[in-house]
């Protein structure tokens, strides 16, 4: 009876693992390059689709279906900040396209359709919050980036001369 329902919820995980991994490479390499504001985006995003997997497998596991932990995707070896973002955007557009497809589909199982409808409302904030840091960089160019790596760079002197004894050279 259930049937479609759980392979609809069981393609939302493995897209879930392969965002879960693009985000938390493109994490990694903003925090390489002192990017934190864009690092902590990624780094959320990363968690709260995490926290999407755990929703679905839970909704699995009560349909009596069997959870499977494989990405849909290989991570996408991208690292300049605007394809990052590009990619982010795109991979947002396409959940929501699935899951706004997915609830339809589920027709009559009203808890794995309302799930679904739930996943867009937070994959609609994901697509807003990634576009609105790319509308930043199109407005304010590399100054936008540069500032946040300037950030870190008064952060971490500023830490350093809090633990350093006055008159120590």
């Amino acid at each position: 009876m259930y049937e479609k329902s759980v392979d609809l919820l069981k393609k939302a995980v493995s897209d879930e693992l392969s965002a879960v991994h693009q985000y938390m490479y493109f994490h990694f390499h903003c925090d390489d390059q002192g990017l934190d504001l864009l690092a902590g985006l990624f780094r959320r995003t990363a968690i709260e689709e995490m926290m999407h997997i755990e929703r679905l497998a839970e909704r699995i596991l009560f349909l009596k279906g069997d959870v499977e932990m494989k990405p849909s995707a290989e991570v996408e070896t991208i690292q300049e900040i605007k394809e990052m973002l590009n990619r982010a955007k795109q991979l947002e557009e396409e959940s929501i396209r699935d899951y706004n497809n997915a609830a339809v589909a589920c027709g009559a199982d009203s808890n794995t359709r309302k799930l679904f409808e739930s996943l867009v409302m937070d994959e609609e904030r994901h697509f807003r919050q990634y576009d609105d840091e790319r509308n930043n960089i199109k407005r304010y160019g590399d100054d936008y980036l540069a500032q946040q790596s300037m950030e870190r760079s008064r952060n971490v002197a500023s830490a350093a001369a809090a633990v350093t004894p006055k008159g120590a050279a």
